[in-house]
């Protein structure tokens, strides 16, 4: 038997603010005799809102009371109330996120649903989310080709490499629609850093309170676009180039060749469609779209349309996909229930690199990860092995806990979630060691991605197994 439950989603980017609802059905699809696993069958976003232009107080402040609301009349308008959502995100992006009080908004907006997974995105963790919601993801690994999404949006171009759908390179550039900002006589109201540096270069002359013209943005949006494209290795990548990647976001590496490319992001509007008045949004985002549908990123490879553009970050959040933990399972009651902790999920190569006890690898992953989900907490998983010898299990605890124990505060549980059934096993060995100050939670048989939350509840069955709540961000 089905049930329904209702999940809100508000998006507070650089440039818009935007909440949406979904539906989403669930249903126990174990057999009748099986542990009851509950999967999502269904997902129908059933109201968007119109996009807002982000308040702000000033250049640097998000004005947390105006998206409050924003986010109640947009509840008003769906016909719903906060008690009918069961589920829900509020998630900050972009330059946003990096604003002083992105934290008073989040904790004003949070209040708005029961348990919302409450997240600031980190320029890199946005670029995969991103790239689910466009659809760039899936056309990889239906087609086991290299895909590229390129998510631009008002401060920033957030990418992401998918190959067979795995991700193999992400990083952000400070390119965006809302870098310069314009009235409809072309008098410019703010430059960002990026366009300064641009228009010295070219001797654009482009200054704050004073007009421009058609061809000077015409050339500065399509050095942003040469920009773009150097660093995704088309041509030689210069100092300039060098100099507009996003100070916080990870390099970016490109191994095998593009087969083809996604662009999403309120930009990405104004590539697919070309037919906008220049200075419809009184900044540059049709002029940088126009330049990118000229472009070699545009021309070259295969173009995937996005399933979303503007709304790819977020179409609906915070779903409820209830699991069973394993009964190999080692943990610590005191400390249970823990919710919404975010995953950072081991992928094969990091996995190899750990099992063989590279703990300052682990602990690099470990502190990115936890600057980029703005937490002091995770659950660290991964696939795990299925039959490792003894000395082989002592090793990967000993890189295990000595990472987490120097990266984690004091405060905070140790965390492990495998598919391989060894969560017992590697549990002992990690509370032989660190019983004594650390809380140790180490579970089996449940599977989650990079960008899942997780709660985890009280024992049940004698303390045999855990409900495992994972809370996937679902994209339209």
């Amino acid at each position: 038997m089905g049930s329904g439950i209702l999940s809100v989603g508000i998006d507070i980017g650089t440039s818009t603010t935007q909440v949406i609802f979904s539906r989403i059905e669930m249903e126990n699809t174990a057999s009748f005799f099986a542990v009851p696993h509950i999967s999502i069958v269904d997902k129908e976003v059933i109201y968007k809102s119109d996009i807002y232009i982000t308040p702000l107080i000033n250049s640097y402040l998000i004005d947390g009371d105006k998206v409050r609301d924003i986010v109640a009349a947009e509840f008003e308008k769906a016909g719903f109330s906060p008690e009918d959502t069961q589920t829900g995100a509020v998630i900050i992006t972009g330059e946003s996120a990096r604003k002083e009080n992105s934290a008073v908004v989040l904790k004003k907006l949070s209040s708005f649903a029961g348990d919302f997974v409450v997240s600031t995105a980190g320029p890199d963790l946005e670029s995969v989310i991103a790239g689910k919601g466009s659809g760039a993801q899936s056309y990889s690994e239906d087609n086991a080709c290299v895909t590229v999404n390129l998510d631009i949006g008002g401060g920033t171009t957030n990418i992401v490499v998918f190959d067979c759908g795995k991700v193999v390179g992400k990083g952000c550039l400070d390119i965006g629609g809302r870098l310069l900002k314009l009235e409809k006589d072309y008098s410019v109201t703010y430059v960002s850093p990026t366009v300064r540096k641009i228009s010295d270069k070219l001797s654009l002359g482009i200054e704050e309170g004073r007009a421009t013209s058609e061809e000077a943005l015409n050339k500065l949006c399509a050095e942003m676009v040469n920009l773009t494209e150097q660093n995704l290795g088309l041509y030689e990548t210069s100092d300039l180039a060098k100099s507009i990647v996003t100070k916080t976001s990870t390099p970016l590496v490109i191994n095998k060749p593009i087969r083809a490319v996604c662009f999403s992001g309120g930009v990405a509007d104004c590539i697919y469609n070309s037919d906008k008045e220049p200075l419809a949004f009184g900044d540059i985002g049709v002029h940088l779209g126009k330049a990118f549908r000229q472009g070699r990123l545009y021309s070259d490879f295969k173009l995937i349309k996005a399933k979303e553009t503007i709304r790819a970050t977020v179409v609906g959040a915070g779903t409820y996909t209830t699991s069973i933990s394993g009964s190999t399972i080692a943990y610590s009651e005191s400390v249970l229930p823990i919710k919404n902790t975010p995953v950072l999920k081991l992928t094969f190569d990091d996995q190899a690199r750990v099992f063989e006890g590279d703990k300052d690898y682990l602990k690099e992953k470990l502190n990115w990860f936890m600057s980029q989900s703005d937490t002091n907490r995770l659950v660290l998983a991964m696939e795990g092995d299925k039959n490792p010898s003894y000395l082989k299990l002592r090793q990967i605890a000993q890189c295990i806990g000595q990472a987490l124990d120097e990266t984690l505060p004091e405060s905070e549980p140790m965390i492990i979630i495998t598919e391989c059934d060894i969560a017992k096993a590697l549990g002992q060995a990690l509370k032989r060691e660190y019983a004594d100050r650390r809380n140790i939670i180490s579970i089996d048989n449940i599977s989650v991605d990079d960008g899942d939350f997780v709660d985890l509840g009280k024992p049940l069955m004698d303390g045999l197994v855990i409900p495992v709540v994972v809370k996937t961000l679902i994209f339209g």
